[in-house]
């Protein structure tokens, strides 16, 4: 195999954790096809046998659907965890440290949540889990774009606000931000990014390679970085994941 096809969603999380794993591939000379496309469509690409590998899927839970037998695709490797959350700006946290403490009446977090349109059933799982909306809390779902945006704010001014999340982002890059607890379980399970494999491609594809690829860790803090570096310092993902392996956006 001279030709690799490389999946990856359109995120910059995903970008970015795809660009990584491309500079191993490039080690091994292979010429890269990207294959880029939100979670339906690539679910039809790897149906049809178009990605040789995709990174990454958030297993047990988000992207099981990848899992599925006719896809013919297999997992292995452990490149990062997502988990999701709720944190707020340390210095704007005041006392507050658990999310059943935002029903308190002397709570300073702004009573409405701005939440990224793909996080929405999330974020109204965990209002719910501790009736929240009975405290005065609204949820103001928003393009994810435009949340992003808005969460980088909040960050910058270090608002008394809400940010949901997933680890890693940019949200999670050098700031000083409290995590809520949720004692209750109700921002689910955390998550391990995998690479897949088409089994069909197994056979093809070099053994070392694919031992390598198994044993790449990135980590939740350098994903971050890479994320960071790409919505504020102008890289491309390439440029990104370069950096990370000169030693340039984290020690490795």
């Amino acid at each position: 195999m001279t030709t690799v096809t490389l999946g990856h969603l359109d995120e910059t999380v995903q970008q970015a954790s795809a660009a990584a794993v491309a500079r191993v591939l490039e080690a091994y000379e292979l010429e890269i096809e990207y294959v880029v496309a939100p979670r339906a469509e690539m679910i039809e690409h790897m149906r049809r046998g178009d990605v040789d590998l995709f990174v990454s899927a958030w297993l047990p839970d988000v992207d099981a659907a990848f899992l599925a037998p006719e896809l013919g695709m297999e997992a292995f490797g452990q490149l990062y965890r997502p988990t999701f959350g709720w944190s707020v700006p340390e210095a704007a946290a005041t006392g507050v440290s658990a999310i059943a403490g935002l029903a308190a009446a002397d709570c300073p977090v702004s009573r409405e949540i701005v939440t990224p349109a793909s996080l929405l059933d999330r974020v109204r799982q965990v209002v719910a889990a501790y009736n929240l909306t009975e405290a005065g809390y609204t949820i103001a779902a928003r393009p994810d774009a435009e949340a992003y945006d808005h969460a980088a704010r909040v960050l910058e001014g270090s608002l008394p606000e809400i940010i949901p999340a997933w680890q890693p982002s940019f949200v999670h890059y050098g700031q000083k931000l409290l995590a809520l607890d949720d004692p209750k379980g109700s921002y689910g399970a955390e998550q391990e990014a995998r690479i897949l494999l088409r089994s069909a491609a197994r056979p093809e594809m070099d053994t070392d390679l694919l031992d390598e690829l198994d044993e790449l860790t990135l980590g939740n803090k350098v994903v971050s970085a890479l994320d960071h570096a790409m919505r504020f310092e102008g890289m491309s993902a390439e440029e990104a994941a370069e950096a990370w392996q000169r030693g340039k956006l984290l020690p490795r």
